[in-house]
């Protein structure tokens, strides 16, 4: 299994980097782990709707350029499907049963993500109701796929 984080911007703080890699440690017990870290479009504060679907359709275009055909698709959105830890491992622990190798978890910009990444994605999953920013979800997605494959193994942490 492999399992792949798209996620838009460049991460500049150092505690958020160091989590990244400490979960990627973590993970390398279990599965093989990349981050792909793809330009966000610069954009000034007051864009109109038009401008903002640019925008995302931009950043949309790079996202799927990273993506295969036979690549499982997880587009991280607030009005996706919410999960518990436990139902998140369940998920995976199926998905490799049934022979998809390769999970590819998407993190859009600060306005989201375009129509087509949402189309591409085979599910959409929320952690929240609240919005994060997207820098530190990629830390909390690490450390939630960490849990998963720690539960599927039976092994404690998840407590």
């Amino acid at each position: 299994m492999q399992i792949t984080v798209i996620g838009i911007g460049k991460l500049k703080e150092k505690y958020l980097i160091q989590g990244i890699e400490e979960y990627k440690k973590r993970l390398s017990a279990y599965t093989k782990v990349q981050i792909i870290e793809l330009a966000d479009e610069k954009a000034p504060e007051n864009l109109s709707e038009a401008e903002m679907e640019q925008v995302k359709q931009k950043e949309g275009e790079r996202i799927l350029a990273n993506i295969k055909q036979d690549d499982y698709v997880v587009a991280l959105a607030i009005e996706g499907k919410m999960l518990n830890s436990e139902q998140l491992a369940k998920e995976i622990d199926q998905l490799m049963t049934y022979g998809k190798s390769h999970i590819v978890f998407v993190i859009g910009g600060s306005l989201g993500l375009s129509k087509e990444v949402y189309d591409r994605a085979n599910m959409l999953l929320s952690f929240s109701k609240m919005t994060f920013p997207h820098q530190l979800m990629r830390v909390i997605l690490l450390e939630q796929v960490y849990r998963a494959f720690k539960i599927n193994r039976g092994e404690p942490y998840h407590k």
